[in-house]
């Protein structure tokens, strides 16, 4: 599995469940609807590059938080927290990867103030009449890639999202049983504490 991947599609804040019904949600819509989650936490099914899936629990906190825990034979972790993103690998010996947050398509919904509607940011806007397709990249390095955010109508919500990577992969992520809001600790964003634990 392509670490850097898995990372980037971990772009997102979700809730799940509720009726669809045939409307195209509106980049305002949008945008607002990231800006009021806070908290979030349920599990994904992820479908990567080559075809395998995987799953595992998920864990956000806006601004600039999120924790994948993936499910056994994977046992990986991903974090972002502080603005840097960690990859821990329990099948490496060496140190966790780590890079900054503001280089992945996460930071994009991840920021304090979502503004979708901002000039050269969304490349992509679709309605199939049950749901809404965005596609959106940092305007200022579209080389990082960028996120195909699904979602649909009545209420709002967030259902899955396809990350295309800075060389052209791309990793889909479905979300599932995931419930907005809760209380979530500070410490599961923790990187140097995660590192720590590790003997890292």
């Amino acid at each position: 599995m392509n670490r850097r991947t898995l990372l980037l599609s971990a772009a997102a804040l979700a809730v799940a469940g509720g009726a669809a019904q045939a409307q195209e949600l509106s980049l305002n819509e949008v945008s607002a609807y990231l800006n009021q989650m806070q908290t979030a936490q349920g599990g994904f099914t992820q479908i990567n590059g080559d075809g395998t899936l995987s799953t595992g629990q998920i864990y956000i906190k806006r601004p600039g938080r999120i924790r994948f825990e993936y499910n056994a034979p994977d046992n990986s972790l991903v974090m972002a927290g502080g603005g840097q993103v960690a990859v821990f690998d329990p099948k490496s010996n060496t140190p966790a990867d780590r890079y900054p947050l503001n280089q992945t398509p996460l930071n994009i919904i991840l920021e304090r103030n979502v503004n979708l509607g901002q000039a050269r940011m969304v490349t992509g806007h679709t309605s199939d009449g049950t749901k809404t397709t965005i596609t959106a990249q940092d305007p200022a390095h579209p080389e990082y890639g960028n996120i195909q955010l699904v979602f649909t109508a009545n209420p709002v919500e967030l259902r899955q999202w396809i990350v295309t990577d800075d060389v052209g992969e791309q990793t889909t992520v479905i979300l599932n049983d995931l419930v907005k809001g809760g209380s979530i600790g500070d410490a599961q964003f923790n990187i140097e504490a995660e590192m720590r634990r590790r003997g890292q």
